[in-house]
């Protein structure tokens, strides 16, 4: 019998169950659809769509009304030693595996006070789908170890995830100083022998360039600057499955979670934002540049105001499958929305050595014939 007091990453993250009106089986989310469906008799329950759009939370305003408007819960979550991935769980089931890097979780759970997430792109991508998008991806592996092959085939190789995420907006006005570099061209004269050794004068142009001083100010409107708030999976595996249809965010609400797990973030709202203001950087320098002229630009000081600061709590929907390889973890991931398929994969070293030693008996082998020919 399973431990109650130990808790586990299972298929329900938040505490809420839909029963079948049927069967009384947990009903789950289904991909692609705004209903509920039964696993067991197929029964469907249609999601009531929420009036309110999603809403866009002022920044600074927020950490005085979050505790009185309800805009953050207490969830139990639990961390992994191995990969330090924080998952929300279900209250008193027994511990399982991480999704993200497939070790035994042994850790007890705790309760944490997390911000409430306002917005959910919904699974879009079957589990059928995922899983023979992920069999298709492994038929295609050369060198791969054969009990990779077996680990797809089990029903517990792929998992659906939602994966925490920031978005931002901001009106950001930079004030700039700088140069601004304008070219002219100028005759230079030299000499040199010619094929008769002949000293001849010849001339040739030459670009230079005129610097001058510059100074201004550039403003730039960013709308749903997204940052990973999770840390259990690498931020460049999860750019790499952009883009995101964020446009089709709905409202949050449990019944999208229901069959599902979702990470719990671990990048706090301020850290989010100072991610964010990196992320906008590139294109106030690209303003600036621009604002400047002429032909070359340098920038030597730029002093940039965030204001309008607004943000969202969302969660993405990503199919997962961890598997552990000589110690290492391996993950492949698809976008859940659009099917976009990113994945690492080990090498069975004894594989290879046998393919190098076949490579190396065949050209032996095609040396002693050509020899014998001889």
């Amino acid at each position: 019998m399973a431990d109650s007091a130990k808790p586990q990453l299972n298929t329900e993250t938040h505490g809420k169950n839909f029963p079948c009106t049927a069967c009384g089986a947990k009903l789950e989310f289904a991909p692609g659809k705004s209903v509920l469906k039964c696993p067991y008799c197929g029964a469907e329950n249609k999601i009531e769509q929420q009036v309110e759009q999603v809403r866009e939370l002022d920044f600074y305003e927020f950490f005085a009304r979050a505790s009185e408007q309800g805009e953050s819960e207490e969830k139990q979550t639990v961390k992994c030693a191995s990969c330090s991935a924080v998952s929300t769980v279900d209250p008193n089931i027994s511990l399982s595996t991480c999704p993200f890097c497939g070790s035994r979780l042994t850790a007890q759970a705790k309760a944490s006070r997390l911000i409430k997430p306002g917005a959910v792109l919904p699974f879009k991508v079957t589990r059928a789908t995922a899983a023979d998008d992920f069999r298709k991806w492994l038929s295609g592996l050369w060198f791969a170890p054969g009990e990779l092959k077996n680990f797809a085939s089990t029903t517990g190789g792929i998992k659906g995830m939602y994966i925490p995420c920031w978005t931002y907006d901001s009106r950001v006005t930079t004030q700039y100083d700088g140069q601004r570099g304008e070219d002219y061209h100028e005759t230079e004269y030299y000499d040199e022998e010619d094929q008769n050794g002949e000293t001849v004068t010849r001339s040739r142009t030459i670009t230079r360039t005129r610097w001058y001083p510059a100074s201004g100010s550039v403003q730039n409107i960013f709308d749903d600057i997204l940052v990973l708030a999770g840390c259990s999976l690498p931020a460049e595996i999860i750019a790499s499955l952009e883009p995101w249809d964020l446009k089709n965010l709905v409202t949050y609400s449990d019944e999208y979670l229901s069959g599902f797990q979702a990470e719990a973030y671990q990048v706090d709202l301020g850290a989010g934002f100072e991610q964010a203001k990196a992320l906008m950087d590139g294109s106030v320098r690209r303003s600036i540049e621009r604002d400047i002229g002429g032909n070359h630009q340098q920038i030597t000081a730029a002093r940039s105001q965030y204001d309008d600061i607004t943000f969202k709590h969302v969660l993405l929907p990503v199919w997962i499958s961890a598997y552990r390889y000589r110690d290492k973890t391996f993950r492949f991931i698809i976008n859940a929305r659009t099917g976009q398929v990113q994945g690492e994969r080990p090498y069975s070293v004894a594989k290879i050595a046998l393919s190098v030693i076949a490579v190396l008996f065949a050209l032996l082998l095609i040396a002693i014939i050509m020899k014998s020919i001889r």
